[in-house]
């Protein structure tokens, strides 16, 4: 996998996962992405990095927030984006995976950023597309979200800038979560002093220690000296697998209200990867409080995802 995503230069070639790449690669997309960041209050300048080259967002998968800042990003630097919609498409008709992507090849394009609810599809694509043709990952089933864990690191770096000082707890669905799973590979990476993950035992996965976190059964007690908190998405069918009581029950244990926010560090700085369900993993008080960096977040998406559209077509745009 890693070999894959870099060329012989150790450059990027395609981002499929966190996992692996190195701390100077990793911190040369928020770098990259910083060069792109305006004032405060300004909005991104378009660039001619990519003048000339075609995008193609593959969505497998509905998503706005990621679709769309990968749509920005793309037209900042300049390039031709096209949007496939899946569902009236031709694989909606039967064409395989393989006869999509070749159809598209053959149409002189230079990337896909693909998301796919099967893990790996990413991977596989980079496998089989032709030699000039980047891929990023823009979410693969419940393996990796590699640039939404760059921006919540482009995030959290603005306002904490040293890794090694930072107590992290991600809280939440952590087992089927894609986005923990690159967090978690991006922050033990970067050098955080801890990750703690913060769960029921049913929504970890089995030797979860061996991720490279902590582990917390408790809120209250998980909060404690905690400088960064991730709050995960709780996704409805959890609680119709019976992995959960309800969603009342969750939110009492595991629900991030004005009152638990107190035990963690008075600088704490809350974050989520949306979409939020307020009042299950989150009170609105606390999604919309001082300390939330949630819209952030999201505005920091596009600078981010267009360092790493950049760094990727780099060995094949000359730049």
């Amino acid at each position: 996998m890693i070999a894959l995503q870099l060329t012989t230069e150790g450059r990027l070639k395609h981002f499929l996962t966190v996992e692996g790449l190195s701390r100077n690669l990793l911190t040369e997309i928020l770098d990259t992405a910083e060069s792109f960041v305006g004032g405060p209050g300004q909005p991104i300048k378009k660039v001619p990095l990519l003048r000339g080259k075609t995008i193609v967002n593959l969505f497998f998968e509905n998503s706005t927030r990621t679709r769309t800042t990968f749509e920005l990003a793309a037209k900042r630097l300049s390039a031709d984006v096209l949007n496939m919609s899946i569902a009236t498409s031709s694989t909606a008709k039967g064409e395989s995976l393989l006869d999509t992507i070749r159809n598209l090849e053959a149409m002189f394009v230079d990337m896909f950023v693909v998301r796919h609810n099967i893990s790996g599809s990413a991977h596989f694509i980079a496998q089989h597309t032709a030699p000039h043709i980047s891929v990023i990952n823009a979410g693969d089933g419940q393996h990796a979200h590699p640039t939404q864990a760059m921006l919540d690191m482009f995030t959290i770096r603005q306002i904490k800038p040293d890794f090694a000082k930072l107590r992290v707890a991600i809280i939440g669905d952590i087992l089927h979560s894609r986005v923990a799973r690159s967090q978690i590979q991006a922050l033990n990476t970067l050098g955080a002093a801890e990750v703690r993950v913060i769960a029921p035992k049913t929504l970890l996965p089995t030797h979860v220690e061996s991720l490279g976190v902590s582990v917390c059964h408790s809120l209250t007690e998980g909060l404690k000296d905690i400088d960064v908190i991730i709050m995960l998405r709780l996704q409805k069918e959890r609680m119709a697998s019976a992995l959960l009581p309800s969603e009342a029950e969750y939110f009492k244990c595991f629900g991030l209200t004005e009152s638990k926010l107190k035990i963690a560090k008075t600088d704490a700085i809350v974050m989520h990867p949306g979409p939020i369900n307020r009042g299950v993993e989150i009170e609105s008080s606390v999604a919309d409080g001082p300390q939330s960096v949630i819209l952030r977040q999201v505005s920091n998406g596009i600078a981010v995802r267009m360092a790493i559209l950049s760094m990727a077509m780099q060995p094949q745009g000359g730049g």
